[in-house]
């Protein structure tokens, strides 16, 4: 009898680590995606929006929503059927001109990013601090290319 019990344990354990497995599997790129987000830049952004505005905005997520699924779906089928990311697609159906122009697209607005986030980072640090923003950002901007050209 204990031994019935025990293997009952172990099945219904190893039942519970297939559902969430399964789970994980299916939430995918959804999971990457909302998290992607959380960068410094975006949430000083959603804090300020939130104490200047409130709920007042909160409509426009009925809109904003969809859309921004169907361009996660688009973009994960597109990876899925092709095999490539974006540019490899670019480059495959259209001339160079058009590569290099969302190439450059993307370029600035990963440097604006970069730019938003360590504006952020240094906003926050002043508030706890009370150091100046304007000398904090080239510390972080140090610390993070320094981090990324000596360790893993």
């Amino acid at each position: 009898m204990p031994n019935n019990k025990k293997s009952g344990r172990f099945q219904n354990a190893k039942l519970s680590r297939r559902r969430v497995r399964q789970f994980f599997s299916e939430l995918g790129p959804g999971l990457i995606t909302g998290a992607a987000d959380d960068d410094p830049s975006g949430i000083s952004t959603y804090s300020v929006t939130g104490a200047s505005f409130g709920y007042a905005p909160l409509w426009t997520a009925l809109f904003s929503f969809p859309l921004m699924a169907s361009v996660q779906l688009m973009c994960a089928r597109l990876g899925m059927v092709t095999g490539l990311g974006l540019a490899g697609v670019i480059r495959r159906r259209y001339p160079t001109w058009v590569l290099w122009g969302a190439c450059s697209l993307l370029i600035v607005a990963n440097v604006v990013n970069i730019g938003a986030d360590l504006g952020g980072m240094a906003d926050a640090t002043e508030m706890v601090t009370g150091v100046n923003s304007l000398v904090w950002t080239p510390i972080y901007a140090t610390l993070i290319v320094s981090l990324l050209f000596w360790t893993s």
